[in-house]
């Protein structure tokens, strides 16, 4: 008996201590989602729905799944407090409105361009001077981010490919028609392929790297407020795409 009871005392030293050890990829994870959300999110609470997905991950880690516990650590970290983000609904009042004539309005051009269209022409759509439309973009982080793991889930990935010039990495309404996987997959490489060059190392040092916003700013030399804007309209310009090969 004694045996067996040092054992389980072990066994939950253990347990203790990896939990401990990984305390700091939570608040990692909260950082880089935070960056732009409302005044009103409670970051505790983000960073409690982390410590959830950390010890769910402790408890269910399975050393043959071929991942580093750090990395599965990561994945159940991250969905667990973008679900508490869902929860929390942080959009200011009125944002949700504004983000979807942002989405209808990237739709729209792209669709009579045959072409991404510059931001100028976006602004002049929408009829807003260019610091009313980049606040826009700063207000809306949190749906954007949301929104991309959306596209990503609907691909079967941890993380959205980021076209053939990078390395692969990890619908809600997508229509029925394109919810397979493989065709999901292949329509998102094909939208990454037209966004530009920085736009697409936003989004490769964001989710292949995994970076915050503020590190991002720094690797780019651009403030941190402005790569959560780019990271913003990114993934507009990402649904646009979708949309318009959709309805083609």
């Amino acid at each position: 008996m004694l045996s067996s009871a040092s054992g389980a005392s072990e066994s939950s030293h253990d347990r203790d201590k990896l939990i401990a050890d990984n305390v700091d990829l939570v608040r990692y994870e909260v950082d880089r989602v935070c960056t732009g959300l409302p005044d009103q999110v409670d970051r505790e609470d983000l960073v409690s729905a982390g410590m959830i997905g950390l010890i769910r991950a402790v408890d269910r880690y399975d050393t043959g799944r071929g991942a580093s516990f750090r990395t599965y650590a990561t994945t159940l970290m991250r969905g667990a407090i973008l679900d508490e983000l869902r929860r929390m609904d942080p959009a200011p009042r009125g944002m949700r409105g504004r983000y979807k004539q942002l989405e209808a309005a990237m739709i729209e051009l792209r669709q009579r361009l045959g072409r991404q269209p510059e931001e100028a022409e976006i602004v002049e759509a929408l009829g807003m001077t260019p610091d009313e439309y980049r606040k826009l973009l700063r207000d809306a982080s949190a749906s954007a981010i949301v929104s991309l793991e959306a596209l990503s889930e609907a691909a079967g990935d941890a993380h959205p490919p980021l076209s053939d010039s990078f390395s692969p990495v990890r619908q809600e309404w997508l229509p029925a028609a394109v919810a397979d996987r493989a065709e999901t997959r292949r329509l998102l490489v094909e939208a990454i392929g037209e966004l530009t060059e920085r736009e697409r190392m936003v989004l490769s040092l964001y989710y292949q790297e995994e970076l915050t916003m503020r590190e991002i700013g720094m690797v780019l030399d651009v403030t941190e407020s402005r790569i959560c804007q780019i990271h913003t309209q990114t993934i507009v310009r990402l649904r646009a795409a979708l949309s318009a090969r959709l309805q083609g």
